[in-house]
């Protein structure tokens, strides 16, 4: 079976009808309507559900094309993209979740937006899900006093589960498929700084404002008796995780300037030392981690690996069921999804900024943002070299696009709905769906539109 993978022929995406995205577009919305509609089945079965979608692809593809070209995308799709993927997303939260903030804070306005501005920094060097869950226990248990807490978790989505998490690959799953296709590590935060400094400054002034209105009302806060936890100094359990923290940065750093040339055929993929090297030293970070962190610091944090598994198994079938929607782009005018081609593209065929940031953020707050990356990467070209270059802002677009507008929905970036799953679990009365879609469309799609002609133009 190896020499049959090895030779496998690629899809040819201008030969593929739309049908064949029709297991990626079932996939994406089972995860986006599933949770809401049926949450105890999903619960229980979303693995199954999509390993359905995934043979959904895989047989009918080894049916018409052959054993080995569904085989062979497979192995492609796992070995070049997939594993390198969860095992950063892993290590990332393996290590997050083993630094735990003990102590408290008073929740005034000020301090409040200190916290936010410093988690929305983080999350470009911790990813958004590991800065999320170190950022808002602590941020809950300052405002426990407080009658009105649910717009500080909103903002908490808008900022750190999310916009802050733009200027490396290590913030946010959208931007490392990038860098794993070939963007540079150093691209997002050389070419959106300006976009994500506008962004996060507005919220974070909005927040201010916000808050201090509801502080200065008087029964916002609560008798110093009903203080459910005293303000006490902060301090951190688990510390030896910063240096694995730094590490993982390192080693991402690394894959990205060291290039020695050296490949290793794995079923037809090259498979590049500077990666593997990557790899095999974050899976040791993870183990070194949970061997030093003291058991009370992740009981602390209430660590669980639920949602890493939930992450794996879903995105296990995201990278199975794309791959002939990426053919299908990658064709442009001659494949199935041409007019997707049309709508980004003027008459003369130049990509149009705007739509490629609209078109992008849209999907990316409905379906998981980081396939929906993918597919408008793979709209504008697919070449990373180009794209960084004669298509920078093209790529620009599609990045904020994919990263910033995940905030419009809670289905739109994993870390949403666990954040609002912990803020519920600590009492605090989270806006229902369309509620908390109310907040994004008051606060953040005027901004997106303010931004359009700043930056998109």
């Amino acid at each position: 079976m190896a020499p049959l993978w090895c030779h496998a022929a690629e899809l040819n995406g201008s030969g593929l009808s739309a049908w064949w995205g029709v297991p990626f577009a079932g996939l994406l919305l089972s995860i986006a309507l599933c949770p809401l509609i049926v949450p105890g089945f999903w619960h229980h079965h979303f693995g199954k559900v999509t390993l359905a979608w995934a043979l959904a692809f895989l047989l009918p593809c080894a049916a018409v094309f052959g054993m080995g070209t569904a085989a062979g995308g497979a192995v492609h799709a796992f070995a070049g993209e997939y594993i390198p993927f969860i095992i950063l997303i892993a290590s990332l939260f393996v290590v997050a979740g083993g630094i735990c903030v003990r102590g408290n804070l008073h929740g005034t306005p000020a301090l409040n937006t200190g916290l936010l501005a410093i988690g929305t920094v983080l999350a470009s060097f911790m990813g958004t899900t590991g800065a999320s869950m170190l950022m808002i226990r602590p941020l809950i248990r300052a405002n426990d006093n407080r009658k009105h807490a649910a717009h500080i978790v909103v903002f908490f989505i808008f900022l750190v589960a999310n916009a802050g998490g733009s200027l490396t690959p290590l913030g946010d799953p959208p931007l490392f498929l990038g860098f794993l296709k070939g963007v540079d590590f150093f691209w997002t935060f050389n070419h959106i700084f300006p976009e994500t400094l506008f962004l996060c400054s507005a919220l974070l002034a909005i927040f201010y404002l916000l808050d201090l209105h509801y502080y200065r009302n008087k029964e916002e806060v609560l008798p110093p008796p009903a203080d459910p936890t005293p303000d006490s100094p902060i301090s951190f359990e688990g510390k030896a995780n910063f240096a694995l923290l730094a590490a993982i940065v390192g080693l991402v750093l690394m894959s990205g300037l060291w290039k020695p040339g050296v490949s290793f055929p794995v079923y037809g993929v090259e498979v590049e030392l500077q990666n593997l090297v990557r790899d095999v030293l974050l899976v040791a970070i993870i183990f070194i981690s949970l061997r030093v962190t003291p058991k009370s610091a992740r009981e602390g944090n209430e660590f669980g690996w639920g949602p890493i598994q939930e992450v794996a198994k879903l995105f296990a079938g995201i990278f199975i069921t794309i791959t002939p929607v990426i053919a299908m782009l990658r064709a442009g005018e001659a494949g199935a999804f041409a007019s997707v081609v049309r709508a980004v593209t003027d008459t003369s065929g130049q990509p149009i900024n705007a739509m490629y940031f609209w078109a992008s953020g849209i999907l990316s707050s409905f379906l998981d943002n980081a396939p929906t990356y993918l597919v408008f990467f793979n709209t504008a070209g697919g070449d990373p070299q180009v794209l960084m270059t004669t298509l920078a802002g093209t790529l620009a677009a599609i990045s904020c696009g994919a990263v910033f507008m995940g905030a419009n929905s809670y289905i739109g970036n994993a870390p949403n709905l666990m954040v609002k799953a912990i803020a519920e679990e600590r009492g605090i009365r989270m806006p229902s769906f369309f509620g908390y879609m109310a907040w994004s469309c008051a606060v953040l799609v005027p901004l997106f539109v303010v931004m359009t002609f700043i930056f998109f133009r």
